[in-house]
């Protein structure tokens, strides 16, 4: 690592919940960045719950994070005579910003005053920590709240697009307004970075850039594919509307007379779960698949490296780092054609892409590819090579680094 310098100049990340078992690829940035020799203090809104700390590397990840809705109501109050007294000027323009940058009706008025309750605390953290540049993961009310900390101490400012939810209602009504306030914008997808320059004047699309998400190649492990008279697929994420499991279990259910010995493994939890576990026991296919719930990092790459085929049948994602998971340990991937999904697969390069919601589509391009092992091989070897040139932690941080540089971030 390179020897830090003492120039007491740092930088911040803030999140919703950091960490978060849904979002590794946060912690390994910022494990990456300090290997580079980057300070980073992490800040959440809220703090996880204990299902969410699976791992050794979150719980450190957690003991040293500052949480906002932690804190006694007399911090609050401290926080706030503290800023109203020493820069009543830059409280009351936070203030306006905070009544301004919201939705509208009674709710988010609500929201915006609790935004700017919770920025006030925030900010006050950061003068502590003498924080210069202040950078969020997603656009949304963490956000919002970074925003309203950084004008109130007048720091840069910037934050990761990550999918088309940051455009939806209500964090897409304010998202030009965030990008047009931006030091620079991060993002995932070349798609992402379209949906933000729709939003603002021209003047403001030279801030916006693509900085993939990455994966730490020496950790992830080797191919470890199941016996011969089974095949396993899985599916890895949120069990929630948007990803689309139910038509996964639909297309499993056409499959089933021709591939009996298949079986499907959902990795993940969340408010689906109910009505999945009811469709498969409504499909008849209780006894040929399991719900294991949600599992740690190292258990879910485990679980990906020895399956033979990962789908993700999804209606709207950013750019998945479990299909970068699975190319990269050399499991055929099977995705929609949606959002960032095609930067990464490549149809019948780097895996298969299918129509969203089309699940005869899906379940042929899974017969497919069960049936041809020439072209399983063919699409796993371009994918790692796809993934090992373009999506590495390191070189992501490195980019993300220079941008810090370029906008006055400072280096330790």
């Amino acid at each position: 690592m390179p020897e830090l310098h003492n120039s007491g100049v740092r930088l911040a990340f803030l999140t919703s919940q950091y960490p978060a078992a849904s979002h590794t690829f946060i912690r390994r940035e910022v494990e990456a960045l300090r290997e580079l020799g980057w300070s980073i203090d992490t800040f959440s809104v809220r703090r996880p719950g204990a299902d969410e700390i699976i791992s050794d590397a979150d719980t450190a990840e957690a003991d040293g994070t500052y949480y906002l809705l932690n804190q006694s109501p007399g911090a609050y109050l401290a926080a706030h005579a503290a800023a109203l007294f020493s820069r009543p000027g830059g409280y009351l323009s936070a203030l306006k910003l905070a009544l301004g940058h919201r939705a509208p009706g009674a709710r988010g008025l609500f929201l915006g005053l609790a935004h700017f309750t919770e920025s006030v605390l925030l900010a006050r953290q950061l003068r502590k920590r003498r924080t210069t540049h202040l950078h969020n993961h997603f656009a949304n009310s963490a956000a919002t709240v970074g925003l309203l900390a950084s004008r109130l101490l007048g720091i840069r400012w910037s934050f990761t697009m990550h999918g088309i939810s940051e455009t939806d209602y209500p964090a897409g009504l304010m998202l030009g307004r965030k990008i047009e306030a931006a030091e620079f914008v991060a993002c995932v997808s070349w798609f992402g970075r379209a949906q933000g320059m729709r939003l603002v004047g021209q003047d403001h699309w030279e801030k916006i850039h693509v900085v993939r998400c990455g994966l730490p190649f020496d950790r992830l492990p080797l191919r470890d594919p199941t016996e011969a008279n089974t095949r396993t697929m899985i599916c890895v994420g949120r069990l929630s509307p948007e990803k689309g499991q139910a038509g996964l279990l639909l297309a499993f259910a056409k499959l089933r007379a021709r591939h009996p010995e298949l079986r499907l493994r959902l990795v993940g939890d969340g408010p689906d779960r109910a009505s999945l576990e009811s469709l498969a026991k409504e499909l008849g296919l209780s006894d040929a698949m399991t719900f294991a719930g949600r599992l740690p990092e190292e258990d879910t790459l485990a679980e990906i490296a020895r399956a033979d085929l990962l789908v993700l049948p999804s209606f709207m994602e950013g750019l998945p780092i479990v299909l970068m998971e699975a190319m990269a340990v050399g499991v055929p991937v099977v995705a929609s054609r949606v959002a960032g999904i095609p930067e990464l697969v490549e149809d019948d390069v780097t895996g298969l892409l299918i129509t969203p919601s089309h699940w005869d589509e899906l379940a042929s391009r899974i017969d497919f590819l069960l049936g041809d092992q020439a072209v399983r091989d063919r699409l796993t070897k371009q994918a790692k090579a796809k993934v090992a040139t373009e999506f590495d932690t390191r070189k992501s941080a490195e980019q993300l680094a220079a941008l810090f540089s370029d906008s006055g971030g400072a280096r330790e």
